[in-house]
């Protein structure tokens, strides 16, 4: 064997050069972890969309437990869930932690949303970001609701039967796309089928790939920061922004202490109230489904319920679900009805700190009337608070570009 034959088989500056020589692991950790340069002023906002990835591997996990017991038949699919909770070694815990994580999920996709409200983290350049962000929530609503479906209990059956025939109230293709929709004229075994098919395998590839896409677009233009500020424009000589840290581990230890805070209140409500008195888990949904028994009160589960209370506010159908779909949608153009100089609420005027104020009880408000009868005072309070809910977006362009700010500093507010 010559001398350059032997060389070729050599390894060369060991195992990880082997491995960077056929795919790029160390260029890869560098650039999105170790000399991903973020501002070190982050605070404890920040650690939502960290928390957010959590539950993601928490819901997989369990998931994949309760696909080995789970039967997606009409006629064996709650007495396996039954089966799980009973019979199967901690099938119970991984049934909570799943059911608990549904709800988690939506509070901290929630708080992240609402962070990027605070600090104006999807105006310009990162209007992107913030459209897969939306991408990601509204594929995330898909697959709760698929799950919903899939305990067949009473109110999971009856939910679904009512926000299913919503699709009925567009003019022409409604009643062939609720029959899509449902595989019959009626929820039956081919429903439960499909729900499981989407919530087992197409949305769960669908929220992986997004949430790549999402980090690969943050990581391009660089993260906002609690003042609004560009680190990338203050470098130093040796190109590393002034007012950033590497992120691993500055940020990374950071986000380790929210992670173990975060599993113990988790854990804390799994053990001790994984139903949090029927928000979590109704009380029907440990029913078998009848569908000859309509339940008296039908509520889907608290994460839907303000875009409920507004569709149950309009007394027509149709005008009901279109004010429902805008609800969803309308925060998707957020980085355009955002007129403002500045990105952070540190530096904006009293308008916005005013209006989302307002927004965030308004939120709250049509959560509580989406759990109530429909009736009475209760449609009332929906009505006054949709139209709330609507001119926060509405009006955006006008009060954003008129509010008075304050002048935006050239380095970071470090607060230590």
């Amino acid at each position: 064997m010559s001398r350059i034959e032997a060389e070729v088989g050599k390894p060369q500056g060991g195992f990880i050069k082997w491995i960077d020589d056929r795919f790029p692991m160390t260029s890869t950790l560098k650039y999105h972890v170790t000399e991903y340069y973020a501002s070190k002023n982050f605070n404890w906002w920040y650690v939502f969309g960290v928390l957010a990835m959590v539950v993601l591997v928490i819901q997989l996990v369990t998931g994949i437990f309760l696909t080995m017991n789970y039967k997606p038949s009409a006629a064996e699919a709650f007495a396996s869930v039954e089966y799980i909770m009973r019979d199967v070694e901690w099938g119970w815990l991984i049934r909570y932690m799943h059911s608990t994580g549904a709800s988690f999920f939506f509070i901290v996709v929630y708080l992240h949303m609402f962070r990027a409200m605070l600090y104006g983290s999807y105006k310009k350049p990162r209007e992107l970001i913030w459209l897969i962000g939306m991408l990601i929530f509204l594929v995330l609503m898909a697959e709760a609701f698929a799950g919903y479906l899939l305990p067949w209990g009473q109110m999971s059956y009856w939910g679904a039967q009512v926000i299913i025939s919503l699709f009925g109230a567009i003019p022409v293709v409604g009643d062939g796309l609720v029959e899509i929709i449902r595989g019959d004229y009626s929820i039956s075994d081919i429903t439960l089928n499909r729900f499981f098919a989407l919530h087992v395998i197409v949305l769960p590839l669908a929220l992986i790939g997004l949430l790549f896409v999402h980090i690969v677009a943050l990581h391009e233009v660089g993260s906002n920061n609690p003042d609004g500020i560009e680190i990338k424009k203050n470098k130093g000589p040796d190109g590393v922004p002034l007012d950033g840290v590497p992120f691993h581990p500055h940020h990374t230890s950071k986000d380790l202490v929210g992670i173990i805070v975060f599993l113990m209140i988790f854990s804390a409500v799994v053990f001790f109230a994984p139903d949090m008195g029927g928000y979590f888990l109704e009380h029907a949904t440990f029913e078998p489904a009848n569908p000859t028994a309509t339940p008296e009160h039908i509520a889907p589960v608290w994460y839907f319920t303000p875009y409920y209370a507004i569709l149950r506010a309009v007394p027509d159908k149709f005008w009901g679900f279109v004010l429902f779909a805008l609800a969803v949608i309308l925060p998707i153009f957020l980085p355009w009805l955002d007129r403002a100089r500045v990105r952070s609420i540190r530096y904006r005027g009293w308008m916005y700190k005013t209006a989302l104020s307002v927004f965030v009880i308004t939120f709250f408000a049509l959560l509580w009337l989406g759990l109530a009868p429909a009736e009475g005072l209760y449609v009332i309070l929906a009505r006054i608070f949709s139209v709330l809910y609507f001119a926060f977006f509405l009006l955006m362009p006008y009060y954003t570009s008129i509010d008075k700010t304050k002048p935006v500093p050239d380095r970071v507010v470090y607060h230590g």
